[in-house]
């Protein structure tokens, strides 16, 4: 793999930029007739929990103009299956493994980073601080004392490198992300999805079993790049842009606008080899741009 491609996220080091979203490449095993893993920069399991959560009603998911709508609610069997049944696979993958975790107070995603501390191979937790589907979800991004509270039990409570995936449904994404910046935290991830909903008109009720969902793909595409560039010009740690990417313009967009990487989410859905073609297809650009290294595009846009 090309060396012009390594990302260096502060502490968290990269072979590319490519990584794939919590909750859209399962825990990889689903996406193994279709992935290249060890092209890509990393991959970002589905989030876990403290203990199992059997997730939102059914119906969970709706397809949208340009996007999807989604209420799965965290379902996954909690940190200890996660341990016993998927970490040693996901590590033999041959590129970084990146745990996301939810908890619903400070001590526990204290908790949960101290034990997955403990494997020095994980390259790194992403903490998931707004998820709109869950009680609790979001309170710890939106409320930047929070956010920075958090960050900061969980950076003295573990060595790894700290990734903070922030909600967009807030007045202002740059004062939280300050507030993550402040906690300790290595990078951003921006954004998770936008709350939205789906009706049945005729019937009048809402499609979606826990009536409101979480909206990605294509859709939030400008709001994402909006905010990465807004994130970008005011907090001085790396941004992981996540919005609706779905072919090489949309990975260069995000870099230019400021992001130092990706990552692809909805689109894992409908073209599950697309994160390993990127890869091949960014070292192409990179060249072409007569660039030495990917950092060379990261930031780049001129709006005067």
């Amino acid at each position: 793999m090309s060396s012009r491609l390594n990302v260096e996220l502060n502490r968290l080091s990269l072979a590319n930029p490519i990584l794939v979203a919590s909750g859209t490449f399962g825990y990889a095993r689903e996406m193994a007739a279709y992935a290249n893993f060890s092209k890509l920069g990393g991959v970002i399991p589905k989030t876990i929990t403290p203990q199992p959560r059997a997730g939102n009603p059914t119906p969970r998911t709706v397809e949208t103009a340009s996007g999807m709508l989604n209420s799965i609610g965290l379902d996954n069997d909690g940190l200890d299956a996660f341990i016993a049944k998927h970490l040693d696979y996901l590590l033999s993958l041959g590129t970084a493994v990146i745990a996301n975790i939810a908890g619903q107070n400070a001590d526990e995603f204290a908790a949960m980073a101290e034990r997955l501390g403990q494997y020095d191979k994980l390259a790194a937790i992403e903490l998931n601080i707004s998820c709109p589907n869950v009680s609790h979800g979001v309170d710890y991004g939106t409320d930047p004392a929070k956010t920075t509270e958090v960050i900061r039990r969980v950076r003295e409570a573990c060595p790894l490198p700290i990734i903070a995936k922030l909600t967009p449904n807030v007045t202002s994404i740059v004062q939280i992300a300050q507030a993550a910046a402040d906690g300790g935290a290595d990078a951003v991830s921006l954004v998770n999805t936008f709350q939205g909903m789906a009706i049945n008109w005729r019937k009048r009720t809402p499609i979606l079993g826990n009536v409101i969902g979480g909206l990605s793909g294509p859709a939030i595409k400008p709001l994402a790049l909006r905010m990465v560039w807004q994130v970008s010009q005011k907090v001085k740690i790396p941004i992981i842009g996540v919005g609706g990417i779905s072919n090489i313009d949309d990975v260069m967009e995000f870099l230019v606008a400021g992001a130092s990487a990706v990552q692809i989410g909805t689109a894992n859905f409908f073209d599950p080899t697309l994160a390993t073609r990127l890869v091949d297809q960014l070292d192409e650009v990179v060249a072409a741009e007569g660039c030495r290294h990917v950092s060379e595009l990261v930031g780049t846009l001129k709006t005067k």
